[in-house]
């Protein structure tokens, strides 16, 4: 009968450094696949965006708003209505909307199972559009929430606009796909097209508006909300021409074509 052997350190150091090797190199492996196949995701579609002279006229805010792990886009009103009519016919009169993307069973969940968490990255049966309507100051309204804003021109603003038109799914005849209210404040949920996995994210989706818009988003995509906030901290642009805020904007229109007696 022979005798265990003895305890050795030296060999225990080795295993473990084996161990941790190979998992670094897994570890590894899984984030070189996750950045190339970040950089070719799925619908929809970013919208190529002219390049424009440094000095472009910048009068269109936008924000980003993140929500901890989940960030959307807020855009005015009055744009999106011209190229989306259905949400003024639904909202009505508003400054602005917020506007998400996600997996379809995961983002209308009344509860978040672990279920639902590896349908949507794994088997996601299709994603769904999520708009709020932000009747004032986005950084009033979302004031728990991280705000970015930044300006885009006029050409940048179209680009970013057709994104989110291409982004909602419509009938035969054209029309966009009321589905049921949305998560909170005055909302609503819509078709949208493209298939939610993990690398095409609700993160992902904002990233891809972004390019729309001109914005950098560099060699690859950013994953999570945090790394895409980090981006939107040094590309923020200011304005370099005055901009009336949608509200008011409305309140002058109305003014002018319903002069005082």
């Amino acid at each position: 009968m022979h005798p265990n052997p003895p305890f050795n350190c030296h060999r225990l150091r080795q295993a473990v450094s084996r161990s941790g090797l190979c998992i670094a190199m897994r570890l590894a492996g899984i984030i070189l696949l996750a950045g190339m196949l970040t950089a070719c995701s799925g619908k929809p579609y970013a919208v190529l965006c002219t390049p424009e002279p440094a000095d472009a006229m910048r009068s269109h805010p936008i924000f980003v708003v993140s929500h901890g792990w989940h960030t959307g886009l807020v855009i005015p009103a009055d744009i999106l209505n011209r190229s989306i009519p259905e949400l003024e016919k639904r909202f009505g009169d508003t400054a602005y909307y917020e506007i998400g993307w996600g997996d379809k069973g995961f983002y209308q969940a009344q509860e978040i199972t672990i279920g639902l968490t590896m349908q949507a990255m794994l088997y996601s049966e299709g994603a769904v559009m999520h708009v709020v309507a932000v009747p004032g100051s986005p950084d009033t309204y979302f004031k728990h929430s991280e705000v970015i804003s930044t300006c885009i021109t006029d050409n940048q603003m179209h680009s970013l606009s057709d994104f989110v038109s291409q982004s909602f799914a419509s009938d035969p005849q054209g029309r966009k796909i009321a589905l049921k209210h949305g998560i909170y404040g005055d909302s609503q949920f819509y078709a949208g097209e493209g298939r939610y996995y993990m690398m095409n994210t609700c993160n992902t989706w904002t990233a891809k508006g972004l390019q729309s818009a001109g914005v950098d988003m560099g060699p690859s995509l950013p994953l999570t909300a945090s790394s895409l906030m980090d981006i939107m901290r040094t590309a923020s642009q200011h304005c370099t021409a005055a901009s009336i805020p949608p509200a008011e904007a409305a309140q002058h229109d109305h003014a002018a074509q319903h002069p005082a007696p």
